[in-house]
């Protein structure tokens, strides 16, 4: 038995640190996406796994603007399958960015995907984990 999930992100952005203005995040939840409204009564992998996407976030939006890359907003989408024990099968990590400033190179973005498989969460994975990160800019 595998385990699917799916968290899609939209956010905008002030200041030339790419600091959030807003921030909404949903999960599909039998085929409807619904807002994630974390609490107390949560479950434990939702958390770890939102955790994971906040995390790809920061990484994403900070050294976007360590590259003069200034955001205007984002989406974002994370795609987890783990196993019948919970076990992280792989992750795909997808941002599309839309600019106020700056002009993104090739360089740029591997550097940004690079430093994306450093947050702290991605840091503590397994190694042989299938990750897929992807930094659309527009």
């Amino acid at each position: 038995m595998n385990r699917h999930f799916h968290l899609k992100l939209k956010s905008s952005y002030q200041t030339d640190k790419n600091d959030i203005q807003d921030l909404a995040i949903e999960v599909l939840h039998d085929d409807k996406w619904e807002a994630l409204d974390l609490d107390i009564r949560s479950p434990g992998f939702l958390l770890y796994i939102n955790a994971l996407f906040s995390c790809q976030h920061l990484y994403m939006r900070a050294n976007s603007a360590e590259c003069n890359l200034i955001l205007e907003s984002s989406t974002g989408e994370l795609v987890v399958n783990a196993g019948e024990f919970w076990n992280l099968k792989d992750v795909s990590v997808s941002f599309n960015a839309k600019l106020k400033s700056g002009t993104p190179t090739e360089k740029n973005i591997g550097y940004i995907s690079e430093r994306m498989t450093h947050c702290p969460v991605s840091s503590n994975l397994p190694e042989n984990l299938k990750m897929d990160i992807s930094v659309i800019f527009s």
